[in-house]
């Protein structure tokens, strides 16, 4: 699934889910926000490894992976 890393200021963003999926988070951006990076991932820790290696932060860690890894399908999505 896509996700999108949009910037409002230099201390706030938002990572969520692209189309459809992260219409919810992207009506709480600030007026002027710009999106800056996509990316692709087929589950939520795949996605939060992408966004941490873009901002470098280091490795994503999780207390809980065997949620996290699974795939966005084998949670029910598309």
């Amino acid at each position: 699934m896509k996700h999108e890393l949009w910037i409002e200021s230099e201390d706030e963003q938002t990572f969520c889910l692209a189309g459809r999926h992260g219409d919810d988070a992207r009506r709480l951006l600030e007026p002027g926000a710009k999106l800056v990076w996509t990316c692709e991932a087929s589950s939520h820790f795949e996605a939060m490894a992408k966004y941490y290696e873009y901002m470098g932060w280091g490795p994503y860690t999780t207390d809980y992976p065997e949620e996290d890894k699974k795939t966005y399908f084998e949670l029910g999505g598309e």
